[in-house]
C-alpha cells in the first residue's frame, strides 16, 4: 500500500503533514466546492500566513514540504486546490482535462479561500509557483489581494505560443471547442525526460500521491484553459498594470526551464519597482522540488525578500 486517504488529505510514507494541518472546505462562485489547507504557526508569536499558491496540476499534498519550512520560519500557511485540479471540484465530467472557464475563477477561488479562514495571523506573505504565479500577479495588480510581499517560483507570466498557435486558440474558441483538449494526452511520465525536476526523490514522492489518489491527476489543459490564460497574461504583464504593485517581490526563474517563458520574468521583474530577480541554474520548472541545494536558493531569497518587507 502506497498511501491512503485520511481526514481528506492523502498520506504516504515520506510526507508528513505540516504541524496542526487541517482541511477547510468552501463554496466557490461557481458553485464548485473547493479545498484548502490551514496550518497554524508552531511558534508562540505568529510572523504572519503565507498564502502558498500552487501550479497548473499541483495540489496541497505537494506542498506538505513547503509548508513545513514556513513554519519553520514562523508562519502560518493556507495551501489552495485550485477549481479544477487537485480534490476540488472539476467543471468538466472528465477530471483528466485541464479546464477553466475564465480565468476570473482563480482569483475568486483565492479570495473566497482567504475568506473562508476567519482569523489568520497578519501580516499576509504569498508564495506562487507556475499558474499560481500568474493568479498572484492578477490578484495583486487588480487590487484583489493583501499582501506585504510576494515570492515566486518559475512563475507562468509567459507560455511558449507562436502567433500561428493564437489563431488556431481563437479558431477553436469560435468553433466552440473550448472544452477540448488542446493535446492529447501521452503515455505516463518517466523521470528519465521529465521536465520538472532533476531531484528523483521529489519525482517519486508525486508519483506515489498521484497513485494513492488518483482522482488527484490532472491531463493536459484544454484549448479554454490556454484562451483564458493568455487573456490574462496579456493584461497583467503591462508596466502599466505592473507598477501598481507596490511591495517588495522575489521572483526566482529556472535555468533549465522547457514550460514557461523565462524571458517574460525578466520583463516583468524590470517593470516592477521593487523587485529582485534571481536564475537558479541546475534547476528545472519546480525549483521548490529540486535537490537541497537549489532549494535552498530559493529559500535564501525568500528570507532576503522578508527583511526587505520588514518582517
Amino acid at each position: 500500500m502506497t498511501g491512503q486517504i485520511s481526514d481528506g488529505f492523502v498520506d504516504v510514507e515520506g510526507n508528513p503533514r505540516p504541524e496542526g494541518a487541517r482541511l477547510v472546505w468552501y463554496e466557490g462562485k461557481t458553485g464548485l466546492r473547493l479545498r484548502a489547507c490551514f496550518a497554524p504557526a508552531t511558534t508562540p508569536e505568529p510572523r504572519g500566513t503565507c498564502l502558498v499558491c500552487p501550479g497548473r496540476s499541483e495540489f496541497i499534498e505537494k506542498y506538505f514540504e513547503v509548508a513545513r519550512d514556513l513554519q519553520a520560519r514562523g508562519f502560518a500557511v493556507v495551501i489552495f486546490d485550485w477549481p479544477g485540479q487537485g480534490l476540488s471540484g472539476r467543471q468538466l465530467d472528465d477530471r483528466l482535462k485541464g479546464h477553466i472557464d475564465r480565468f476570473e475563477t482563480f482569483l475568486d477561488a483565492l479570495q473566497d479561500g482567504i475568506s473562508a479562514m476567519d482569523g489568520l495571523p497578519r501580516p499576509f506573505v504569498s508564495l506562487a509557483h507556475s499558474m499560481g504565479g500568474a493568479i498572484t500577479l492578477a490578484a495583486l495588480c487588480e487590487g484583489r489581494l493583501d499582501v506585504c510581499a510576494a515570492a515566486f517560483c518559475a512563475p507562468m507570466w509567459g507560455l511558449p505560443v507562436t502567433p500561428l498557435l493564437r489563431l488556431v486558440i481563437a479558431g477553436m474558441m469560435l468553433s466552440g471547442r473550448s472544452e477540448a483538449y488542446a493535446r492529447k494526452p501521452g503515455p505516463p511520465e518517466q523521470f528519465e525526460g521529465n521536465e520538472v525536476t532533476f531531484d528523483h526523490a521529489h519525482w517519486d514522492l508525486n508519483r506515489r500521491l498521484l497513485e494513492a489518489a488518483p482522482d488527484l491527476c490532472l491531463g493536459p489543459p484544454t484549448w479554454g484553459w490556454i484562451s483564458a490564460s493568455l487573456k490574462t497574461l496579456d493584461r497583467v504583464t503591462r508596466p502599466t498594470a505592473l507598477r501598481r504593485i507596490q511591495i517588495p517581490v522575489f521572483v526566482a526563474s529556472a535555468a533549465d526551464e522547457k514550460l514557461v517563458v523565462n524571458a517574460a520574468h525578466g520583463r516583468v521583474a524590470a517593470a516592477l519597482p521593487d523587485c529582485e530577480h534571481i536564475t537558479v541554474d541546475g534547476a528545472m520548472h519546480e525549483i521548490l522540488m529540486e535537490r537541497p541545494q537549489k532549494r535552498s536558493e530559493f529559500w535564501s531569497g525568500f528570507d532576503r525578500l522578508l527583511d526587505r518587507a520588514g518582517l
